[in-house]
């Protein structure tokens, strides 16, 4: 066997990358930079020859900076995460906390530097994130209702920044609008699954209750939907509005569920802004 093929077969290897995938969560990142292309797609269409190389960077700036985001979320709440996610790498044991923060930082500074060799603007929407991203970890997210807001801001800029990188910010506005919608309602959700375990946060189920929480957060995912046929209107083809009719469904459906299950429910509005991620960028091909 190979010096590289026993590295690879070594338990302590393996126990340790299995910790960094789970504290990087890349599928979740990789999301994230899918969302980015989208952003692409929707301003600049199918015809971004000689955009590519900004639209990869772009792609690889928020690769890093979910990555990070997660990282030090897992820094952070490392004491909390002994009661509500015992099983992730830090409480585990199975990583050290300072090499989580040290990979924070690496992370989430890559974007900055990335961020130059884009365009001002996309350099500027990366600062803005950097900074709710910092200020959400340390103060806000046991804020309830303004973390809540922060994230969704967080994830409409990305669409935002994938038009930024081909020089059309403007044209993926209403997508962003639908996106912090759609998300706004699914962190509410989130925070009446984890009402009995979040003891020091101040959240809109606390203050208000799981029944008219749920409400509310069934008017996020409705106002979303209220604003999807808008861009069918604006030059988006038929086959955008046929797949965005399905996410819609589904959104109707997360709503029912935010009242009934929680915990289905954030699943689903999962499921239903990837089914909408697709139709934003089918809608553009």
């Amino acid at each position: 066997m190979s010096e590289n093929g026993r590295i690879l077969n070594n338990p302590h290897v393996c126990r340790h990358v299995n910790a960094l995938l789970r504290l990087y969560r890349p599928i979740n990142n990789f999301m994230a930079g899918i969302a980015v292309i989208a952003g692409a797609f929707i301003a600049a269409g199918t015809d971004m020859s000689g955009m590519w190389q900004q639209v990869i960077l772009a792609f690889l700036a928020v690769f890093f900076f979910t990555g990070g985001g997660n990282a030090l979320n897992d820094y952070i709440d490392r004491e909390i995460d002994k009661e509500n996610h015992p099983e992730r790498p830090i409480p585990s044991g199975q990583m050290k906390a300072h090499t989580a923060l040290n990979i924070a930082v690496i992370s989430l500074a890559l974007p900055v530097v990335i961020g130059i060799f884009i365009n001002p603007v996309s350099f500027g929407v990366i600062v803005l994130a950097e900074v709710l991203m910092i200020s959400y970890e340390m103060r806000f997210k046991r804020a309830g209702l303004p973390g809540n807001t922060e994230i969704a801001v967080l994830v409409g800029l990305l669409f935002l920044f994938g038009a930024a990188s081909v020089g059309n910010p403007e044209k993926a506005l209403i997508f962003s609008v639908m996106a912090m919608l759609s998300n706004m309602g699914r962190e509410i959700v989130k925070d009446i699954e984890d009402m009995e375990g979040d003891r020091d946060r101040r959240t809109l189920p606390k203050a208000i209750g799981k029944e008219l929480s749920a409400l509310v957060a069934a008017g996020f995912f409705m106002a979303a939907v209220s604003l999807s046929a808008i861009p069918y209107g604006r030059g988006f083809n038929i086959i955008y509005l046929i797949i965005v009719s399905i996410a819609d469904i589904l959104f109707f459906y997360t709503a029912y569920l935010a009242l009934t299950n929680p915990k289905k429910s954030q699943k689903m509005a999962k499921l239903a802004m990837l089914v909408g991620l697709i139709a934003f960028m089918a809608g553009r091909a």
